[in-house]
């Protein structure tokens, strides 16, 4: 539960200035600095594991509920310890310093990676670690030889591979352990590099004071290494290995024929009882992403109440229907890993009764967006004076929404909301999107987070996602002229006016 008033900024790592064509491990530490000087609380980013090119690179259909992006990985990290030579770095590519070119940055940190293992292997720097770090992550075996097979198998989603190996049959993938040894080896190195720079940015944060705030998406992919490797847990069609039903929302604010995710559904239970092995997998994911953050938003926290099954023969969502999920049961099965961090339940879209209930007996702060407070009328729940608790996060938007700039100037927002908006906040829309930052800061909500786009005052052009699309997608970035000192001291200035500035200690030059 959420007491002490505080705000903080939602900003992805790939968003974050760099030389290097996407922000990294790196980068987070003087992203960090920005915020601790800001007078800000928490850092929310998306999920951070490996995207998949086959559906845009989002950060929400990963190969790997464990693993992180390679791309995140720093280079300067690397050359500091001596793992590339000043050499490998020298002569970079251009990247701009606006959107990531997802192809160029992943050919380049490919490469500069392999090298990085070449020297690893040949020199035996950290060897100690790395079998220990091998050790302690349950999930690494199973991951390292899907991206190996992966790689055998001409990057074919896994249900395409020959048929025993597809069925993750232990006798038929003992030759491949052994035969793909090496490239195993190269994505356990790969892991490894990343959580020790992970483990450098979280101390970094912990020393300044700023909690982080991670994303656990509900699903998974289906061509993913979870469920390859834990068949058992999802319903999928014993033949084809293919869902027999996946997962999506109805038709809602952000499309007329619902969203049809794709991800496999979980088989909650099995012959009428739990399927502990599904129990088992989301306790160990708890436990992972808590090593790795201070508080995690679980995104479609209504899908543990009752989700949206969908044919998986239908092209829309249209035609799915709602089951009950696992509720309550849920989360005492997985309470000792839960207890571990706190969860943020992303309670958008379609909420009944029974997803408040659960939300309510669970205590967990719930999301306010306040975008979506005027297409309606004084009774909006989002409206600030509608907040019924202080136990919820209130956004100005989503990494879904438009930025709010973008917002007050699309066509199809309806006039009437642009008004009822500019009345609401007492002003005439000339600076909306700080209008809408004052509302957020003023309100009761115990913790506010403004995207960075918001907070620089950037249009459409710069949003970061738009739902049931594919093309153009999670690509925005911040140069870093941006996040200049007048940003700064507004960010602080507003803080401290709403009460939500945290403890400081004094900085030199401060008065």
């Amino acid at each position: 539960m959420l007491q002490q008033r505080s705000s903080g900024i939602l900003a992805h790592l790939s968003s974050l200035p760099g030389p290097y064509g996407i922000g990294d491990l790196d980068t987070a530490c003087f992203f960090l600095d920005f915020l601790e000087q800001a007078g800000q609380s928490y850092w929310q980013f998306l999920p951070t594991g490996i995207g998949d090119e086959v559906f845009g690179n989002s950060p929400y259909m990963s190969l790997s509920a464990y693993a992180g992006s390679p791309l995140f990985i720093s280079p300067d990290l690397l050359f500091e310890k001596g793992l590339l030579d000043r050499d490998d770095l020298v002569g970079k590519p251009y990247f701009s310093e606006y959107a990531v070119d997802y192809p160029h940055v992943t050919d380049f940190k490919n490469r500069l990676l392999a090298r990085a293992f070449q020297k690893f292997a040949s020199s035996r720097l950290s060897e100690e670690d790395f079998r220990q770090f091998c050790h302690d992550h349950v999930w690494l075996d199973d991951f390292a030889l899907f991206m190996s097979l992966r790689e055998k198998f001409g990057f074919k989603p896994w249900y395409e591979w020959p048929r025993p190996v597809a069925r993750h049959e232990a006798k038929s993938l003992k030759p491949a352990v052994e035969e793909l040894a090496e490239r195993v080896r190269y994505h356990k190195f790969v892991q490894f590099i990343f959580f020790g720079q992970w483990r450098r940015m979280r101390q970094a944060a912990q020393q300044k004071g700023i909690r982080l705030i991670g994303d656990i998406p509900i699903y998974v992919g289906l061509d993913s290494a979870d469920v390859w490797a834990n068949q058992s847990c999802f319903d999928l069609d014993k033949t084809t290995l293919l869902p027999r039903h996946v997962a999506g929302v109805p038709p809602d604010y952000f499309s007329e024929t619902g969203q049809r995710w794709g991800n496999p559904l979980y088989l909650w239970e099995v012959g009428a009882k739990p399927n502990k092995p599904l129990y088992e997998w989301w306790r160990q994911r708890f436990l992972h992403i808590s090593r790795m953050v201070d508080v995690v938003r679980v995104d479609h926290f209504r899908g543990f109440a009752s989700y949206w099954r969908i044919p998986a023969a239908e092209k829309t969502a249209v035609q799915g229907r709602w089951v009950k999920g696992p509720g309550h049961f849920f989360f005492e099965q997985v309470k000792d890993a839960t207890g571990k961090v706190e969860i943020i339940a992303e309670d958008l879209g379609l909420i009944t009764p029974d997803v408040e209930e659960l939300r309510d007996t669970l205590g967990l702060p719930g999301m306010k967006i306040l975008q979506f407070a005027f297409d309606s009328d004084q009774e909006n729940n989002y409206l600030p004076h509608n907040f019924p608790t202080t136990n919820c996060v209130v956004y100005t938007g989503t990494h879904d929404n438009d930025t709010t700039i973008g917002w007050y100037f699309d066509r199809q927002v309806p006039q009437v909301s642009k008004d009822r908006a500019r009345r609401y906040a007492n002003c005439d829309g000339h600076m909306i999107h700080r209008d809408f930052i004052r509302m957020a800061f003023a309100s009761v909500a115990a913790l506010a987070i403004v995207p960075l786009q918001d907070v620089l005052g950037f249009g459409s052009d710069c949003r970061m996602n738009r739902p049931s699309t594919l093309a153009g997608n999670w690509a925005w970035r911040c140069a870093s002229r941006f996040l200049s000192p007048e940003i700064i001291h507004y960010l602080r200035d507003e803080a401290l006016f709403y009460g939500r500035q945290r403890s400081m200690l004094p900085r030199t030059g401060d008065k």
